[in-house]
């Protein structure tokens, strides 16, 4: 029964290659199980990703010490905000509790749209940490002990993208979140979560 609790989706980077948010098929690898658990899923098209890629995100996408890369922070930024503007015009939603929900190169912004839109409950990252440098302005390194939510953390031992070491644990050791509410799993995996294991963290975790 509505108001429902709601996850706003950050894609991978596939959300700059591919052309259509729909057919992509990551509605339903990542949106399935929050309807069946009860919940609302949003996927917002984002600037320079799906339908709206002009080609000019290509080289854009990765953290990079340009000031195109901050200039494209920002609207992904200012997207996602609006996002939470439409949902709050909405009585079947549940405005106090709206989580970011980031895979992969979303779930490198978990370390930065948390930290500046205070109207989030709960942070969940699949397959996310540190991913290159930036200027300082848009360096999630300057964010990260500001992200002060609940926040659940799913990664791969051998992920090649988020290195155990160097990226992933940095991360998690520098989120500003008290430490009874923030939680890494790492599986024995690569870039990658089985599903089995995500529908029962990130379930139990928003129940919580």
């Amino acid at each position: 029964s509505p108001p429902f609790q709601t996850l706003i989706f950050f894609p991978g980077s596939y959300a700059v290659w591919e052309k259509d948010v729909i057919k992509s098929g990551y509605t339903k690898m990542f949106g399935d199980y929050i309807l069946k658990s009860g919940r609302a899923v949003v996927f917002p098209v984002y600037k320079g990703t799906y339908q709206r890629n002009d080609g000019l995100t290509l080289d854009m996408h990765s953290p990079n010490e340009t000031h195109q890369f901050t200039e494209w922070l920002i609207k992904w930024v200012k997207d996602f905000s609006r996002t939470i503007d439409y949902l709050e015009t909405r009585t079947d939603i549940d405005s106090k509790k709206l989580g970011f929900y980031g895979h992969s190169w979303g779930g490198v912004f978990g370390g930065i749209i948390p930290a500046v839109e205070n109207r989030l409950a709960a942070n969940i990252l699949i397959c996310g940490g540190f991913s290159g440098r930036a200027l300082s302005e848009a360096d999630a390194i300057n964010y990260i002990s500001r992200v002060k939510i609940p926040t659940l953390m799913l990664n791969g031992r051998y992920d090649y993208r988020f290195p155990l070491d160097n990226n992933l644990m940095p991360f998690f050791n520098l989120l500003g979140t008290p430490e009874k509410d923030k939680r890494l799993c790492v599986y024995e995996t690569d870039h990658y979560v089985k599903k089995s294991d995500m529908i029962r963290e990130v379930l139990s975790w928003l129940d919580r």
